[in-house]
C-alpha cells in the first residue's frame, strides 16, 4: 500500500509543547518529505497533559482559571473547565499538581501534594457540578489522593490524632481517616477518574516503582513511597471498608486513582479512549496508511495504557501501522512492540542538554517526522518495484 493518508495523533511533550502544536510539526515534517501527503491532525491526550483542551475545547465548552496551591505548596495558576454540555465540569490534575510546575532540581514526591487538584474539584462542587472527569496523568505526586481529599475536608491522622503534614512520606504514619467533615456534595457527586495508566497503587508495577523515579525518587525513596501507599490503602479498607490497592488505574497519578475510589466513589476509565471517543478518533482511521503518534518518553510505563498504546490499539482494527515520534527513548521501550507500535523514532538530531531539547523540540520534531517518512516512502517504493 501506498502512503496516501497520514493521521497525526501525537500528545503534548511534557514542559515542551502542546498536543496540537506537536501535531502541526509533524505536519510540516510530512509536507517537507511529500507535499502530496494527505494529513489528518488529531492531536490526543491520555488523562495527562491536554486532557482539558481534547475533552473541553472539542466540544465547544468553557474554561475557567483559578488559584490553587501547587504540587510544593506554591500558588499556581490552573485552568479547568466545562464540557459542551454544560454539566461536566473537567479538571486535568497536572495543570495543578504536575510534574511540569516544579523544576527538576527540586522534584521530590515524598512531599508534593494533590491538594490543588482537590481545591479545583470543590470549586466544581461549590458551582453546583455532578458530572466531574478528573484527569489522572502527568502528577508530581505520590500521594495516594490524601492532598486532594484534605482539600475536600477529609483528616488523614497519625496515631496521637494530629494531621498528618502533605506529602506521600507521611502516609506510613497514617493511623485513621476522618471523614465527618468531608464536603457534603462530595457523596452525589458523579466523578470519573481517566487514568492514563492500568497500574495498581503498590508492587512491582505499582505508582512508586514504575513512576517514582520520573518525579525524583531513588530507589530508596521508592520502597519507602511504596510501604507508605500499602498502610494508606490498609488504612482505607479498615476505616472505609474499601479495597484500592489491586484496583487497575489505582496507581494513577501516584494513587490520585486510589483516592478518588476511596473518598469520591469514582469510576476509573481509560483517559486516552475517553478522549478519543470525544474526537471520533476511529472515523479518521478509515483509508489511512500510517498514524504518527508521540509523547516526551517512551519507555516501559507507555506500556500501560498511554497515548501511544492506547492510539495503537485504535489503530489495530483498521490495520494500520503506528509509529512513536518519542523525545526520547528509555528502558523497557522494546516492550512496546508487543503492544501494536510498529516502530520507534527519537527525535534527537545530535547530542544535546535536556534543556536544548526542551526548547527546539517543534524543530526536532518536524526534521524526525521527515526523515521517517522519507524513509517510509522509500521502502513503499521499493516494494512496490518488486
Amino acid at each position: 500500500m501506498m502512503l496516501k493518508k497520514i493521521i497525526l495523533a501525537p500528545q503534548s511533550y511534557k514542559g515542551s509543547i502542546h498536543a496540537f502544536e506537536a501535531a502541526e510539526a509533524m505536519r510540516r515534517g510530512v509536507l517537507r518529505a511529500n507535499p502530496e501527503l494527505e494529513t489528518v491532525l488529531v492531536p490526543v491526550a491520555d488523562g495527562g497533559d491536554g486532557t482539558l483542551e481534547a475533552l473541553v475545547s472539542t466540544t465547544g465548552g468553557e474554561i475557567y482559571k483559578s488559584v490553587v496551591t501547587g504540587p510544593l505548596g506554591q500558588p499556581v495558576d490552573a485552568n479547568w473547565g466545562v464540557m459542551g454540555d454544560g454539566n461536566t465540569a473537567v479538571i486535568e490534575m497536572a495543570l495543578a499538581s504536575g510534574l511540569a510546575l516544579i523544576p527538576h532540581n527540586l522534584r521530590d514526591p515524598r512531599r508534593a501534594t494533590t491538594r490543588g487538584t482537590g481545591e479545583l474539584i470543590k470549586e466544581a462542587l461549590d458551582k453546583g457540578f455532578k458530572n466531574i472527569v478528573v484527569g489522572l496523568g502527568g502528577s508530581a505526586t505520590n500521594d495516594a489522593g490524601s492532598g486532594m481529599a484534605s482539600a475536600l475536608g477529609i483528616k488523614f491522622l497519625d496515631c496521637n490524632g494530629q494531621i498528618l503534614p502533605p506529602g506521600g512520606q507521611s502516609l506510613s504514619n497514617l493511623d485513621s481517616i476522618d471523614m465527618s467533615k468531608a464536603h457534603p456534595r462530595l457523596s452525589q457527586a458523579n466523578i470519573v477518574g481517566a487514568t492514563d495508566v492500568t497500574n495498581t497503587l503498590c508492587g512491582d508495577q505499582g505508582a512508586s516503582a514504575i513512576f517514582g523515579p520520573q518525579k525524583g525518587a531513588s530507589p530508596d525513596m521508592v520502597r519507602e513511597l511504596d510501604q507508605a501507599l500499602a498502610k494508606f490503602a490498609a488504612v482505607v479498607a479498615s476505616d472505609l471498608g474499601k479495597s484500592v490497592i489491586d484496583v487497575p488505574g489505582s496507581g494513577a497519578a501516584g494513587g490520585l486513582g486510589a483516592g478518588l475510589m476511596a473518598f469520591a466513589n469514582a469510576d476509573l476509565q481509560s483517559g486516552i479512549d475517553m478522549v478519543c471517543d470525544v474526537l471520533q478518533f476511529d472515523q479518521h482511521l478509515r483509508g489511512a496508511s500510517l498514524i504518527l503518534t508521540g509523547e516526551g518518553r517512551s519507555d516501559e510505563s507507555t506500556i500501560y495504557d498511554k497515548a501511544p498504546v492506547g492510539v495503537a490499539r485504535r489503530a489495530a482494527k483498521f490495520k494500520v501501522p503506528t509509529v512513536i515520534m518519542a523525545g526520547s527513548i528509555g528502558e523497557g521501550y522494546q516492550k512496546l512492540y508487543d503492544h501494536g507500535i510498529s516502530g520507534i523514532v527519537c527525535i534527537g538530531d545530535r547530542p544535546m542538554s535536556f534543556e536544548r531539547s526542551i526548547e527546539r523540540t517543534a524543530d526536532l520534531l518536524e526534521g524526525a517526522t521527515e526523515r521517517t517518512v522519507r524513509m517510509l516512502g522509500a521502502f513503499v517504493d521499493l516494494h512496490l518495484d518488486d
